[in-house]
């Protein structure tokens, strides 16, 4: 699936380096396509206070469209003061 560049994206998988897991919500802000390979994507999640969390690019089948069913959630990540 493609996706349009600053649409909301759903992760599908954890990615624990950047402390992010499968249901945070993000938004498209780069797409990059190879030949043969393919289509990913620059996505940038929020904390709820709106600053940047990470900036990951991602292959496009670890991501999807947000759906009616999707509710958000809030869980606490421990922050280095």
């Amino acid at each position: 699936m493609e996706f349009k560049l600053y649409s909301d994206v759903v992760l599908m998988r954890d990615v624990t380096d950047d402390h992010l897991r499968a249901g945070d919500i993000g938004t498209v802000v780069e797409r990059h396509a190879t030949a043969n390979r393919e289509i990913g994507y620059s996505v940038e999640f929020f904390d709820m206070l709106g600053n940047t969390i990470a900036v990951v690019t991602l292959p496009g089948s670890w991501l999807r469209v947000p759906t009616h069913a999707d509710r958000p959630a809030v869980r606490r990540e421990m922050v280095a003061a």
